[in-house]
């Protein structure tokens, strides 16, 4: 079977909005619908686990039932860090389901809603080659590493900007979340490689944007015109 846990458990402050950016309106229907409906409409997901905070149990129940929203999924709780959300995201599949040597797992957030099928299918095929995976795209800019009074340039074509959906193994990202959590976790590529394992890179997208600040959703609105 394969998996995906989208994680929508933050609160998005640098949206200037009270609304967490996963819930916001994007061609109206909060973000975050966009992106589970394209995971549903993959022939390569199995399950879907949406991870929200419990605070907004309530809230999310409601704007289930004012959109007509019937996308099956399972539900749980978000902890105090994406890695506690995430834990919580496996966690709910270990108790939920029994896995086997073939089941993988693919983490993505909930704030990327353009992500296609076809790029779904990608990370997967990728995922059952390597074990591990990232979306990523080479960086088009000029890179400087350092900070604003010390940097030096770097070869932007060593430099790779990481995408979700990220899959995995779901043995090899198990295990991995058994870590104590790290400041230096970025994201699920890292506690994975955390034990030494190896990730590959496999193209992204450009258009699978995630919703950061407020201009994203004119982008994001382009970008889903663009899909019809």
């Amino acid at each position: 079977m394969n998996f995906v846990i989208i994680v929508a458990a933050g609160i998005g402050s640098r949206m200037n909005s009270d609304l967490p950016k996963q819930f916001l309106d994007l061609n109206g229907v909060p973000v975050v619908m966009h992106t589970i409906d394209h995971f549903h409409q993959s022939s390569d997901i199995s399950e879907i686990v949406l991870v929200i905070s419990k605070d907004m149990e309530q809230f999310w129940m409601d704007l289930c039932s004012r959109e007509q929203y019937s996308t099956p999924l399972h539900l749980t709780f978000g902890g105090n860090t994406r890695f506690e959300s995430v834990k919580n995201g496996i966690d709910y599949i270990q108790e939920s389901f029994k896995l086997g040597a073939k089941d993988y797992i693919a983490i993505h957030d909930g704030a990327r809603p353009i992500v296609s099928t076809a790029l779904i299918a990608r990370a997967f095929q990728g995922a059952y080659e390597h074990q591990a995976i990232v979306l990523a795209q080479k960086s088009i800019e000029s890179v400087r590493i350092g900070n604003n009074t010390s940097n030096n340039a770097t070869d932007r074509n060593q430099v790779w900007l990481v995408q979700t959906p990220q899959v995995f193994h779901a043995e090899l990202l198990i295990k991995a979340y058994q870590q104590k959590e790290d400041p230096l976790f970025t994201d699920d590529a890292s506690v994975v490689e955390k034990l030494g394992n190896y990730i590959s890179i496999v193209e992204g997208d450009s258009k699978n944007i995630k919703i950061t600040y407020p201009q994203d959703l004119q982008i994001a609105q382009f970008y889903l015109d663009l899909m019809k």
